[in-house]
């Protein structure tokens, strides 16, 4: 049978909700489809330098993920089968959000500690939206190379926290860029998904009244919009108690 597999991280979301890539060539073409994600700089993996990536396939189809495994997997780039399209997915989008909040950190001076303290609360927070929103997500998938590994390479050395920390040097210095300005600027023709992610997840937030249960998204996406001064991501929680949003 005809079978299919999703290489491209993202996802639409509007405010009704998540849109997969997966779900829509399901519906479209009637065919099963899987998704391969993790942790993949393409020019690392074109040197071939090890990395690792996983296969999200669907629950009961495991001789699916089984085959994209074999055809994927080679000495210098490991792959896993998961058995979970859905929060694959989810936390290919998700880690852009975070991957703001580590640019936030560097372009504030911040050192290790704090930039890991971010990561760690941000991967808590993506799970907790793909639950609260999937419930068939499964915990396990957050610790494959979709979901942690990702996340550590996208908070060092990805375009959105590159243009997050541009964004807070320009601020400090009194010369504000918008974030459009800065993608023209430092990304050479890519395009920066975070800001965008973040406000049509916030859109989701927002229609569904669970902003105050994911604090550290809530504050990357008014500290994006200009709402909250940069310093504020080391104190997402308070100030979300301190000045509601109106």
């Amino acid at each position: 049978s005809t079978q299919s597999t999703w290489v491209i991280k993202g996802m639409d979301v509007t405010e009704s909700g998540f849109e997969f890539i997966s779900g829509l060539i399901h519906h479209q073409l009637g065919i099963d489809c899987a998704t391969l994600i993790g942790a993949n700089l393409a020019n690392e993996i074109a040197q071939e330098q090890f990395s690792e990536a996983t296969v999200g396939y669907t629950q009961g189809k495991e001789e699916n993920g089984l085959l994209w495994k074999r055809l994927f997997h080679r000495h210098y780039f490991h792959v896993q089968a998961v058995p979970d399209v859905v929060g694959c997915e989810l936390c290919g989008t998700l880690k852009n959000i975070v991957a703001l909040g580590a640019g936030f950190v560097d372009g504030l001076g911040y050192g290790n500690n704090t930039k890991a303290a971010i990561i760690r609360i941000g991967l808590l927070e993506m799970r907790k939206l793909a639950q609260y929103f999937f419930p068939s997500v499964q915990t396990e998938t957050f610790f494959e190379s979709a979901g942690v590994a990702d996340l550590i390479t996208t908070c060092y050395g990805g375009r959105n926290r590159k243009c997050a920390e541009a964004y807070v040097k320009h601020v400090l210095n009194g010369d504000h860029k918008t974030f459009d300005q800065l993608e023209e600027m430092l990304l050479g023709g890519q395009k920066l998904q975070g800001v965008l992610t973040s406000h049509e997840v916030q859109s989701v937030l927002r229609k569904n009244g669970v902003e105050d249960k994911f604090p550290l998204f809530t504050t990357i996406n008014r500290i994006c919009k200009n709402e909250l001064p940069p310093q504020a991501i080391i104190a997402y929680d308070e100030l979300l108690k301190k000045n509601p949003k109106k």
